[in-house]
């Protein structure tokens, strides 16, 4: 019953707000609009409207799904010093970074779907209707995974949420269990990701022991970037108490990931160029060029020179721990990460192809398209789960405060 009254009054309150909250969900629906138009031609044709062709049938949309994939992953760095030990300035903003995760989830998924050629097939694969093949099959762990994880980083915050809209405190038992499973429920989605591109013998690009690690530490760095920049908006425009020491300890923790992550990518080219054999193809096709193709040269170059400047900028305590600095660094990874986890990642993987030959290939604008159209999805749910979550963490929105008054003048005093 509680819950129910809490669903009800949320739902009127995200139709409620400043003129600046009305704006920013006009413009994320006006290109979730675009990006429907671009999605039904593609419906319509088939994947025959992407750049995607047979020499390489993962573009853009599954560089995006795998990106997104460790955004929710890394808001495990958040959990463990919040819940393991018990760092306070943190626990206060572990709830936004996991309705984060839950949102990267719904965008990874979407991005799924957006790649598949017939996507009313869908149901295939659903448990108790279709045929998952589990456990034999890597994509039913992929789809146990990630939806796991997206009920677990739903059902933590709401139920959070709840309590203290009602003022009672969160019962330790159902909670703590629940955000412990999420650690290795974390590593286990992105360890997944990458065994999926590990278990296919024919490209040996992604035929690499270290890729599952290298797939976490980029994503404790991407991840965390990302809501680093969105905490200090929401610092801004929404009056959360974030303290400066909790943004700070994040970034100490992104430190940490950025040299694992560079350092290991560092072994790969080691290994593929010192051995020199037919498998260092791909390698040398993403960082010199192949045979007079070079379209991904100067993107993994760019993304090297971002991650390194921003591995130092975070090392370096004086300009960790400096606003404008942190932010220049936090944007650096969350682009070079990008590129490196998504182009970069996957396109290499089918260069050259089997018979030989060469397909250069970058997204058309219907990929983009579709997109930015579902990171723009992303962020109008996100958006909706702060216009509820903030109110009733500052204190304005809770239940003792708006029993029985005028459902109107209770969301007027109520500022996003």
């Amino acid at each position: 019953m509680e819950a129910w009254i809490f669903f009800k009054r949320t739902v009127r309150m995200v139709f409620v707000g400043t003129k600046a909250y009305y704006l920013w969900c006009a413009f994320l629906l006006a290109i979730i609009g675009a990006a429907i138009t671009f999605y039904t031609k593609q419906l319509d044709a088939g994947l025959i409207v992407t750049n995607m062709r047979d020499q390489v049938s993962w573009g853009l949309y599954i560089g995006n799904f795998t990106y997104l994939v460790g955004v929710a992953a890394a808001a495990v760095l958040l959990v463990i010093p919040a819940y393991i030990y018990h760092f306070d300035p943190i626990k206060e903003i572990v709830v936004l970074g996991e309705l984060l995760a839950a949102s990267a989830i719904i965008m990874a998924l979407m991005f799924v779907l957006a790649d598949l050629g017939r996507p009313d097939r869908f149901w295939h694969i659903i448990p108790f209707i279709g045929i998952l093949s589990f456990p034999n099959s890597l994509l039913a762990w992929d789809v146990i995974v990630l939806n796991g994880y997206l009920v677990l980083n739903t059902i933590v915050p709401i139920y959070i949420l709840i309590k203290t809209y009602f003022g009672k405190e969160p019962t330790k038992n159902f909670v703590i269990p629940l955000v412990l499973l999420s650690i290795p429920w974390a590593v286990g989605i992105h360890t997944v990701t990458a065994f999926l591109y590990n278990g296919l013998a024919a490209r040996p690009f992604w035929n690499a022991s270290i890729l599952a690690p290298r797939f976490l530490a980029s994503a404790f760095c991407s991840g965390p970037a990302m809501a680093l920049i969105i905490f200090q908006v929401l610092r801004k425009t929404a009056g959360m108490k974030i303290k400066n020491e909790a943004l700070f300890k994040v970034a100490e923790l992104m430190a940490y990931a950025m040299f694992i992550n560079l350092f290991l990518l560092g072994a790969e080219l080691f290994k593929e160029y010192y051995t020199a054999t037919i498998h260092l193809a791909p390698m040398q096709y993403l960082f010199q060029g192949l045979h007079g193709h070079h379209a991904l040269v100067p993107w993994i170059w760019s993304a090297m020179a971002m991650n390194i400047t921003a591995f130092l900028i975070f090392l370096i305590p004086g300009t960790r721990k400096n606003l404008i600095t942190l932010n220049i660094g936090s944007l650096l990874i969350i682009v070079g990460v990008w590129i490196e986890k998504g182009l970069g990642l996957i396109v290499p993987g089918f260069i050259p192809d089997p018979l030989g030959e060469i397909y250069e290939y970058l997204p058309n604008i219907n990929e983009i398209a579709i997109s930015l159209g579902i990171w723009a999805f992303g962020l109008f749910i996100f958006t909706l789960f702060m216009r509820i979550a903030i109110p009733i963490q500052r204190g304005d929105f809770v239940h003792s405060k708006y029993g029985k008054a005028d459902i109107k003048r209770q969301y007027e005093r109520i500022k996003p």
